[in-house]
């Protein structure tokens, strides 16, 4: 895929372009948490965004979707939202960087790749870090990585209207091969641990359902969350989000709360310890004991926080009895979108096969069916 797209510049632009590979990004547990400034656990996987990236000398930036066989152009003397979604990703990027008071000059950008698109699997967040990349490398900007994460963050609340965490980005650019990140979401601290996937692989499974109500549902569960901070802000000083209240708190003050709220934010609870649970679990090489811990996160999602549907439990309850797989949940917003399976290789094809025999998709079709390994984050090609 790296030659058809620096082969697609050449073409189109003119020869000898910068290469940068940007990879999608799992989670394998903690979710719903990042806005609750919890603890999360993803990692970049080897399905990536190319770009080929190089200076033109004109005052304009042009720009080719490969995959879309979409082109725009703007001037580099005014950046403004555009009404090209795809568009949106990259000049929120430079719009953030100019608002810094870097100068962007000129430059052509061939991207495109192979990263599944409305799998859940952060494709936005890999366009906008592989061209932050791209242009802290060729125009020596100096940026961090952890400035590249966040002013990409930036890019797509203030271009894209999405108001996502961290993660993502975070994920996309300090990922290591064979490493998951256990990232603390509020104080941005981070761990690197090993997850030895020589034996394992990581299956993706979509559902075929669209995420609907993800967005009116996402924002509601916000809300719920925020409600619960605020009875337990009442009740006790130096309280700003879920990760500063403990379930003893939560258990103290239960009269307090309805059914629903009560729910929310025992879920979260649970989950960050879930996440700590994980990470223990890898540090001692105990692959079942994290493996239940993703179906335990499901449960969560699926009775507590209430975010999951029926086809994604469908989906999981299908692997509870087989053998080789050691933990399965959905993974996103919920509401549709994919599964995230944990399979040891050699029950890989039976994996497969019982999950295509099993299941299909609202239009009656096979599921499309991801297996990913854990892979580094954004750098050259």
């Amino acid at each position: 895929m790296v030659n058809q797209i620096k082969q697609a510049f050449e073409k189109h632009f003119s020869p000898a372009p910068i290469m940068v590979k940007s990879p999608g990004r799992v989670n394998l547990i903690g979710e719903h948490t990042d806005y609750n400034n919890g603890f999360v656990l993803p990692s970049a996987i080897d399905k990536y965004v190319y770009f080929a990236v190089k200076p033109n000398g004109l005052d304009e930036y042009r720009f080719l979707a490969y995959d879309l066989n979409s082109r725009f152009s703007t001037s580099s003397r005014r950046i403004e939202p555009c009404d090209k979604p795809w568009a949106n990703y990259l000049l929120g990027v430079i719009a953030q960087m100019a608002g810094h008071g870097k100068n962007i000059p000129g430059f052509d950008c061939v991207f495109g790749g192979n990263i599944p698109m409305g799998a859940g699997l952060s494709s936005s967040a890999a366009i906008e870090c592989g061209l932050a990349y791209a242009l802290n490398h060729l125009y020596n900007f100096g940026y961090s990585q952890l400035e590249l994460a966040l002013l990409s963050q930036k890019a797509e609340h203030e271009y894209a209207g999405v108001q996502c965490g961290i993660m993502d980005q975070f994920a996309v650019l300090f990922s290591r091969s064979d490493h998951v990140i256990k990232l603390d979401c509020q104080s941005l601290d981070h761990e690197h641990y090993k997850l030895d996937m020589s034996h394992l692989s990581i299956v993706l499974v979509n559902t075929g359902v669209k995420h609907s109500l993800a967005s009116s549902e996402y924002n509601r569960r916000r809300m719920e969350c925020q409600k619960g901070v605020d009875i337990l802000k009442r009740e006790s000083d130096g309280i700003r989000s879920l990760r500063d209240v403990s379930m003893d708190l939560i258990v103290k003050n239960r009269h307090k709360f309805d059914e629903t709220i009560l729910k929310r934010c025992t879920y979260v609870l649970e989950e960050n310890e879930r996440v700590i649970a994980a990470c223990d679990c890898l540090a001692n090489g105990d692959f079942n004991a994290f493996g239940q811990l993703m179906y335990q996160s499901h449960y969560g999602l699926r009775d507590k926080y209430q975010v999951s549907c029926a086809e994604l439990d469908r989906l999981v309850e299908l692997t509870e009895p087989m053998d080789g797989v050691l933990g399965a949940r959905m993974m996103g917003g919920g509401f549709g979108g994919c599964t995230i399976n944990l399979v040891e290789n050699n029950h890989l094809d039976n994996f497969k096969q019982l999950i295509t025999n099993e299941y299909k998709t609202p239009d009656s079709s096979n599921p499309e069916i991801y297996t990913c390994t854990l892979g580094g984050g954004t750098r050259l090609a």
